[in-house]
């Protein structure tokens, strides 16, 4: 039963990392598309920041999976808890600056209407 863990921990890895690769080749090649087009070279960048944070989020999303596995499944130990603690609560930080800088508000935060905007 541990290996099949290992193996799965090694699955989510693998794909964390083939997320970030794939997904950095793939809007940099959007980024690049749009630079050509000089009605688009000034969104071109927002553009890839947006989609390649995203990438970066769901990727953070993975490896937090991996470690909660490899913590309940194959290293049960206090050591290895409080190593998974760290380790999510640094992701987790990452996770609410990533989604901070790309979206200009906090995750608990909601968007608010147009129409429910308080008006200046």
């Amino acid at each position: 039963m541990k290996e099949f863990f290992e193996i799965v921990v090694l699955f989510f890895e693998m794909l964390a990392a083939g997320v970030l690769i794939g997904g950095f080749l793939y809007f940099s090649f959007r980024m690049l598309k749009q630079w050509m087009r000089p009605a688009e070279r000034s969104s071109a960048y927002l553009e890839f920041r947006k989609g390649f944070g995203r990438t970066l989020l769901l990727a953070l999303d993975l490896l937090v999976a991996a470690d909660l596995v490899l913590t309940m499944t194959i290293e049960q130990s206090l050591k290895h808890l409080g190593l998974l603690v760290g380790l999510v609560m640094i992701r987790t930080f990452l996770h609410m600056i990533i989604e901070m800088e790309l979206t200009g508000q906090w995750p608990w935060q909601h968007a608010v209407p147009a129409a429910e905007k308080p008006h200046a």
